[in-house]
């Protein structure tokens, strides 16, 4: 079970500015088909079986196992934040970037043949030169006011836009057209090294003209499209969505005719996969799945290394873990060395912990800010939370007549949350502390319980981008107000944040020298692992089964997928 913090998806993250991300993310990386010197064998930057177009057979259906059946299909929204969605909507969506393996990353020429900084004096200026042949599915073109209208549904100054996160447009200052409605000027009234995060994916005015648009419109819809692929058709008996070669898309011509989505439990996926009832689908880190997906008839694992983390979330706002105290001590009472040997166990990849929120530990600038909460120690757990008031009860401790008791939410059917809270259940009875295991419906694990907050523990993976700082500001951004005066945490799961977190990551994303933004991204991650948010486990390979016979399609590390060119070969 996977989610995406992307730069606004936000998310995740993992380099420090836009001049920068070339080098860290590429960090121990040298380019297609070479070695990271990750784990005991070299794993490949980015492993999806390049293969030319006109080598791709023309035609065909893909069947792509997914874990859910989203509701929410606006990829900027909170609720549509999800590695699933990401997966449709790339490929029919506009994007103003994509990047390479390396994590460098180049206009998309299907929508902006060019953007570049054209001032820095008085304000930082970047100039969007738009392909004047896209349009959406609807006949309009893609024009500036498009642009224009997702920085206003972006930028926070209306609460009522429920955003995943408001990073990088909220230090735009405007956006104008320039000689003509496929020019836009985007000026930043601060400094933003990463604004090639910005306007990826890039949503119609019309979705972005109102908070109910935004909120609503795009609720088991996708009214409109604009790439090589369409919408069709949603089966909710089936649990299907599908989408189609739009055969008015202006770029090449996508290779396959269509392109089936099917949701099944995280524990069915491989078995529809193995018995051919599916050609691709993200296998995760299960041992298990992996070993049953390498041994399927006609099919091979594609694994390359992920800019992705394996993490549990704490929920500050919950009553047993509204305490900084308690949190810290449970991240004392929990070996994350031995969680991380037993999800990695038998896929032949690094076991070491994770000890960065923004940069993974083969990455230029990554080091370790875990400070005293990197080392497992049962006793100084036990010594916080008897400062904390919580005193040693058989088993449980106690304080004013309650319990110790934390809610650890699974997805069902995903064995490797399973092992996850059994193991983090038997770690923390030793230092007096009851887990109990709510498993719930795959399909409602975030909308019901994350997003809401309904949950102790949550463990996912958070799904990387390029631009880490950026993409990962909302995972750990404090509470605004909403309409009403009410509290509104976004993308922040885990519910807790400060001033100084925020002013951290600020200063990170707008240092436009590559050394100090390092720096200054260590320096946020130091606060962010004081106030106990995500607690980090492991990098995250990317494991993919995939049929031998399909082409540019597979684990793509920071690559992005050029839909049109997925196929079966000749």
């Amino acid at each position: 079970m996977t989610t995406v913090r992307r730069r606004a998806l936000a998310a995740v993250a993992l380099a420090v500015a836009a001049s920068l991300a070339a080098t860290a993310c590429g960090g121990g990386r040298s380019g297609s088909g070479s070695g990271t010197g990750v784990g005991p064998s070299p794993v490949k930057a980015f492993d999806i079986n390049p293969v030319p177009r006109d080598r791709v057979k023309e035609g065909g259906t893909l069947r792509w196992g997914l874990t859910e059946l989203p509701t929410q299909w606006n990829l900027n929204h909170v609720d549509g934040n999800l590695a699933e969605v990401k997966k449709v909507i790339d490929a029919l969506m506009p994007a103003a970037f994509r990047t390479d393996e390396k994590a460098t990353s180049a206009p998309n020429t299907d929508y902006v043949t060019d953007a570049r900084v054209t001032a820095t004096n008085p304000r930082q200026v970047v100039t969007y030169t738009l392909n004047p042949k896209a349009r959406w599915s609807d006949g309009k073109p893609i024009t500036w006011q498009d642009y224009e209208a997702q920085w206003k549904a972006m930028n926070g100054h209306n609460p009522d836009f429920h955003v995943a996160a408001t990073t990088g447009y909220q230090d735009i200052a405007s956006v104008v057209r320039g000689r003509d409605d496929h020019e836009v000027l985007v000026t930043f009234q601060s400094p933003f090294s990463e604004w090639q995060s910005l306007f990826w994916p890039l949503y119609p005015k019309s979705t972005n003209a109102t908070p109910d648009a935004f909120n609503t419109g795009w609720l088991n819809r996708i009214p409109v499209t604009a790439g090589p692929f369409k919408f069709a058709s949603f089966d909710q008996t089936a649990k299907t969505t599908t989408i189609v070669r739009d055969d008015r898309w202006w770029g090449d011509r996508a290779r396959l005719d269509k392109i089936i989505y099917r949701s099944l439990a995280s524990d069915s996926l491989v078995g529809a996969f193995t018995n051919g009832e599916l050609d691709v689908f993200d296998i995760g880190p299960s041992a298990p799945d992996y070993a049953r997906a390498k041994n399927a008839k006609g099919a091979v694992i594609r694994q390359a290394a992920g800019p992705d983390f394996r993490h549990f979330t704490f929920n500050a706002e919950s009553p047993a873990l509204s305490d900084l105290r308690v949190r810290q001590a449970i991240v004392l009472g929990l070996d994350r060395a031995a969680i991380t040997r037993s999800d990695l166990q038998g896929l032949g990849w690094n076991s070491v912990p994770l000890d960065n929120h923004l940069l993974m530990n083969t990455q230029v600038g990554y080091q370790d800010n875990a400070g005293e909460l990197r080392k497992y120690d049962p006793a100084k757990a036990e010594r916080l939370l008897d400062a904390a008031g919580w005193r040693r009860a058989s088993p449980t401790r106690q304080k004013g007549g309650k319990e110790l008791t934390i809610r650890f939410v699974i997805p069902s059917g995903l064995q490797l949350s399973k092992s996850e809270a059994e193991l983090a259940q038997a770690m923390l009875r030793r230092i007096g502390v009851t887990v109990t295991i709510q498993s719930v419906p795959s399909d409602d694990f975030f909308s019901k319980y994350v997003v809401p907050g309904n949950f102790d523990i949550a463990p996912f993976s958070y799904i990387g981008t390029p631009f880490p700082v950026s993409s990962s500001y909302g995972t750990y951004a404090d509470k605004v107000k909403g309409s009403g005066g009410k509290v509104q945490w976004n993308a922040n799961f885990g519910r807790s944040g400060s001033p100084a977190i925020d002013a951290a990551m600020k200063k990170a994303s707008s240092d436009l020298n590559p050394v100090r933004a390092r720096d200054d991204a260590n320096e946020a991650d130091k606060l962010i692992w004081q106030e106990v948010n995500v607690l980090p486990l492991y990098q995250r390979p990317q494991n993919w089964g995939v049929k031998a016979a399909l082409a540019n399609i597979g684990a793509p590390g920071f690559y992005t997928l050029r839909y049109a060119d997925i196929g079966f070969t000749r």
